[in-house]
């Protein structure tokens, strides 16, 4: 079976350093808020070129985090895509402003900025640009709305490791953004973790301070904080990897192009290029409208494939204080309905890709 993902070859390269990581941590004795940390986010902030990094527990901690610096919470509206994972929308619940969905451009995935504007009300606080599968969004058209509106614009760039828009690296993008390093992530760590870049050092202190339990100083608590933190041992990891990171996303790269010149089905729509952007192929999303069919047909012939989303956010029974039904967002639930997304991995083999590739074009 080819796997939808699969760590082993990656991690095999890096079994020694990561051993010899892990000792020296272990060695150490130290594992909160120490010189890893430290290292990292310096290495990660000069990476993504934002002057600040701040690491936190996990990719929903940090756009959480980001919105409370800002001072979003009850009565707020925060536009966020209709197609996203839904730790974007909880993000928004948890600092209780209210989510207001916004249709993506179905070529893409990303958020649509030509319907944003008419979402706009006097309530309207942020704009959370979600870089989907890797592919970074129109951030020109989205910085000039909320310029025009006196918007925070946050990235939520948990797929976005190393994606660039017109040169630029995601995470250097708009106000803030928050970044996931779940192990499955193009930069993944060995457990749960995630960060937050900006370029606003009053901001950086005010997001470190909140993941301390509010602390600007021991036993010093200045805001209502949360314990949110960048371990030292995932930190050390994550600097071994970061290393890794631009061979691996051009491998996703090669795989990707692969797919896009091989795949010639006409049953199968395949993700398209905006001219402005480098992805990193978190996600390599197809569609089709017979989904379940192509997912078993693969299966059949041993290879994994799943979907990125099955149910849309306001079909979620979460979600459903907010009103919506069947049709409300049909963008939104045409991608649930049709996307396919294929095996996509650093240590996917050439052979594999061919054989992925024949098994679609196969497919009547």
């Amino acid at each position: 079976m080819i796997p939808f993902n699969d760590f082993r070859i990656m991690h095999q390269e890096l079994k020694d350093k990561m051993e010899e990581t892990f000792r020296k941590v272990y060695e150490e004795n130290w594992f909160i808020q120490g010189k890893q940390e430290e290292s990292f986010t310096k290495e990660f902030a000069e990476y993504c070129g934002a002057k600040y990094c701040v690491g936190v527990g996990n990719g929903l901690d940090a756009l959480r985090m980001i919105l409370q610096a800002f001072d979003i919470g009850a009565g707020d509206e925060v536009i966020v895509p209709s197609n996203t994972f839904i730790a974007t929308v909880l993000a928004v619940t948890y600092v209780g402003a209210v989510p207001v969905l916004v249709e993506p451009d179905i070529k893409t995935y990303t958020i649509d900025p030509a319907l944003i504007e008419r979402k706009i009300t006097k309530n309207t606080k942020a704009i959370i640009a979600v870089h989907l599968y890797g592919q970074t969004c129109d951030m020109d058209a989205i910085n000039e709305i909320a310029a025009r509106y006196n918007l925070k614009v946050i990235e939520d760039a948990a797929q976005a490791h190393g994606a660039e828009y017109k040169g630029v690296k995601a995470g250097n993008l708009g106000d803030a953004a928050g970044f996931s390093f779940y192990p499955g992530k193009n930069l993944g760590a060995l457990g749960d973790s995630g960060a937050i870049t900006t370029n606003d050092g009053e901001l950086a202190e005010k997001l470190r301070a909140i993941g301390n339990y509010g602390s600007t100083g021991k036993y010093n608590h200045v805001y209502k904080g949360t314990n949110s933190r960048l371990d030292e041992l995932q930190a050390a990891f994550l600097s071994v990897k970061l290393a890794c990171l631009d061979k691996w996303n051009e491998r996703r790269r090669e795989i990707a192009e692969k797919y896009l010149h091989g795949i010639t089905n006409p049953n199968i729509v395949l993700p398209e290029i905006a001219p402005y952007n480098l992805p990193v192929w978190h996600i390599f999303a197809i569609r089709t409208d017979r989904q379940e069919e192509l997912i078993e047909h693969l299966k059949e012939n041993g290879i994994e494939a799943r979907v990125h989303y099955p149910i849309a956010i306001h079909m979620q029974k979460a979600y459903e204080d907010m009103g919506y039904g069947k049709g409300d967002f049909p963008i939104a639930e045409a991608i649930s309905e049709q996307e396919v997304s294929l095996p996509m991995f650093y240590g996917l083999s050439d052979q594999d890709t061919e054989h992925i590739i024949a098994c679609l074009n196969h497919w009547k």
